[in-house]
């Protein structure tokens, strides 16, 4: 896991094709001017608060390094239309929150797909 602050989400938009099962994106323009796609791995509510962990995508779709990116997450309730915001984790005791949050989904997940398999 990389905790990536050089990234700066000036625009993001989610995305998932309606009725469809694909992955979400997300289109993050960098500082850089570069821009990335991300997969949306999960969206975490941890200490009353959202987070969104991405997985940079490479040119071919994939991601080759295994790194994931957290930021804090906020949609408008009273605009379901609007484009959620996402915000740097400035804070390094917070982003350990967020951190050990996502492994433990993952060690959730795991053992979901473990016990799915005895069915």
């Amino acid at each position: 896991m990389s905790k990536n602050k050089q990234n700066d989400p000036l625009n993001d938009m989610i995305s998932q094709p309606e009725g469809s099962e694909e992955e979400m994106t997300v289109t993050l323009d960098l500082e850089d001017g570069t821009t990335v796609t991300c997969s949306v791995v999960t969206i975490l509510t941890v200490r009353d608060k959202d987070y969104i962990v991405l997985l940079p995508l490479e040119e071919d779709g994939e991601n080759h390094d295994g790194n994931v990116w957290f930021y804090g997450y906020h949609e408008n309730e009273n605009d379901p239309n609007e484009e959620p915001e996402l915000t740097y984790i400035e804070d390094d005791e917070e982003y350990e929150i967020v951190s050990d949050a996502f492994d433990e989904f993952l060690d959730n997940a795991e053992f979901d797909e473990l016990v799915g398999e005895g069915e």
